[in-house]
């Protein structure tokens, strides 16, 4: 039996829960597959207190995708059974910095563009798998109550940045990334701390309409960086 995709309303009532009395408590932890977005490698690297550069050397492992050239992130599996890093018996030990997929899970989100309004559409779906009894339960919400509850607002906005990074890329037709193209990115979407340094000391080319964001983004945490990197990237790496 495989997973199936259900559409769902973001006030369509669905029921779900986890937890450690549901049978199959941490199984989604195992035979791990787990991308990561910049944000959620911010927030672990906060929850862990390390720097950028010695949590992706400790906890991930990154690849290239073969037609965007774009670097990709996971984290690195435990073990033959390839579990999470950060799973013990009890749960999650980053759980309030868990990444923004396993904060979404029973939910898939998409964002598209609504041909009527060219504004940003959310569409959801239901994923239900066999494995999960998850399902079983009585709790009752909604994908806009999931979205709330499971602390996603930052997540998605952040995640919905990146997303509109790599549609500009796409539009642009923009080949894959060069090796000299995905170091910067890679520098200012992921390793934060170390583009924040090189920004302080002058070891980046900013565009001169950016110099004022810049030091607002250097005066603020890592989450206004984030979007300045963002930006930094469009301005930069691809420009047309």
């Amino acid at each position: 039996m495989e997973s199936a995709f259900h559409p769902l309303t973001r006030d369509q009532r669905f029921r779900f829960a986890c937890h450690p009395e549901v049978p199959c408590f941490n199984q989604c932890c195992r035979d791990l597959t787990q991308h990561l977005t910049p944000y959620d490698i911010l927030r672990l690297k906060q929850n862990l207190k390390l720097q950028s550069a010695q949590f992706l050397s400790t906890y991930t492992i990154e690849s290239t995708g073969p037609r965007s050239g774009l670097p990709i992130i996971a984290l690195k599996p435990v073990g033959a059974e390839r579990l999470c890093p950060f799973v013990s018996d009890l749960g999650c030990t980053v759980y309030p910095d868990r990444p923004a997929s396993c904060r979404t899970y029973p939910l898939a989100r998409g964002v598209g563009i609504d041909p009527a309004t060219g504004e940003p559409m959310e569409q959801f779906a239901l994923i239900r798998e066999p494995h999960c009894h998850g399902f079983a339960c009585d709790q009752e919400q909604t994908a806009a109550t999931w979205v709330a509850d499971q602390g996603l607002e930052p997540y998605n906005e952040m995640n919905d940045l990146l997303l509109a990074l790599i549609q500009q890329k796409h539009k642009l037709g923009k080949a894959p990334l060069m090796p000299s193209q995905r170091a910067p990115f890679h520098l200012a979407l992921y390793n934060l701390d170390d583009f924040r340094s090189r920004l302080s000391q002058g070891g980046l080319g900013v565009p001169a309409p950016m110099l004022a964001a810049l030091e607002t983004a250097l005066k603020g945490d890592d989450s206004d960086l984030l979007r300045f990197a963002v930006r930094w990237i469009q301005a930069t790496v691809f420009s047309s």
